[in-house]
């Protein structure tokens, strides 16, 4: 049995999320994080998690925190025999691809995505048939088995650099439509489109917005490029998480509205008190399959691992290096 950490452990964390997460609810996490934190020196273990954990998991337990191509660029660099993704599945292959020695662990198989689920291989080697030399560029919420079949990975963040940088005037950019036609709008680029969507972002709408504007004078409306074009159109600025975080931290104060996964407003808002977050409240059913409980469960039973086959994982970290060297 683990010894458990001393509860002291665990005490300047609460001050982190006090303002989100009231005392007699942490009494119910504090048990799994210090668990959690006994496990991972124990396993010489890192945990990453995406800023739409919610704020006990990101805040408390997680050491490598940040958006896709943040979890990304980290991953390359973390040196711990084993990685627990606080994400989705398609991140935790993008983790093994680029740490093929690192044991990596996702604590539930169904934390999937929409998108990723939208697209196989065959669908883009027969877009590859139909529409022979345009480049192709895959959004790295993506199975492993597509992005072996692709010229290079974008996230949000990163996409209107990427699709620059090929040099050409058409590109298939997979499999996220709303994505593809804004970095359409931003870069003059014809994008030929697949028609996957985020169940989160997709739900968004202009009316939506207009009416939390007409609840909340002076709210400034940030968009994730998930979201529909049109809801984009409405909106103050259009950015991935890191680009919304950026916002935020330079931009103190005042009303804010993220159009996006809600947790990522928690989550600011522990960083940053000084601003009054609006929330429209979308929540991705699959993120939140992760729980501190099964966090704690995957570092005691070494569950579930993610294995991939070499030749495409190779293939596969070959699209996402050329998006890290960008």
């Amino acid at each position: 049995m683990n010894q458990i950490a001393p509860r002291g452990k665990t005490d300047g964390l609460y001050d982190r999320v006090r303002h989100l997460v009231p005392e007699m609810e942490w009494e119910t996490f504090v048990e799994d994080i210090r668990a959690i934190e006994t496990l991972k020196r124990e396993r010489n273990a890192v945990i990453l998690a995406h800023n739409y954990q919610t704020p006990e998991i990101f805040h408390c337990v997680s050491d490598i925190r940040g958006d896709s191509l943040a979890l990304a660029r980290e991953a390359q660099n973390t040196d711990a025999d084993v990685i627990v993704m606080a994400g989705v599945h398609f991140m935790a292959e993008t983790a093994k691809m680029l740490n093929p020695r690192s044991t990596v662990l996702i604590p539930d198989l169904k934390a999937g995505c929409s998108l990723a689920d939208s697209i196989t291989g065959a669908d883009v080697r027969l877009l590859r048939q139909r529409y022979p030399g345009v480049p192709v560029v895959t959004y790295v919420n993506t199975s492993a088995e597509v992005k072996a079949e692709s010229d290079i990975c974008c996230t949000s963040g990163n996409a209107k650099r990427v699709v620059e940088s090929l040099g050409t005037d058409r590109v298939i950019m997979i499999p996220d439509e709303y994505l593809a036609r804004n970095i359409e709008a931003e870069t003059g680029i014809k994008m030929i489109t697949w028609a996957g969507h985020c169940e989160v972002h997709e739900r968004f709408t202009p009316g939506e917005i207009e009416r939390m504007r007409a609840d909340h004078p002076g709210l400034v409306v940030l968009a994730h490029p998930e979201c529909p074009p049109e809801v984009v159109a409405v909106s103050d600025f259009s950015g991935s998480t890191a680009m919304m975080d950026d916002y935020v931290r330079d931009h103190k104060g005042g009303r804010i509205l993220l159009v996006t996964e809600c947790s990522m407003s928690d989550n600011l808002a522990v960083r940053y008190p000084q601003t009054q977050f609006i929330r429209p409240c979308n929540m991705c059913p699959h993120m939140k399959r992760i729980t501190l409980a099964n966090i704690r469960q995957s570092l005691e039973n070494m569950t579930h691992e993610v294995t991939l086959d070499p030749a495409m994982a190779s293939r596969a970290r070959r699209a996402v290096e050329r998006m890290l060297a960008i």
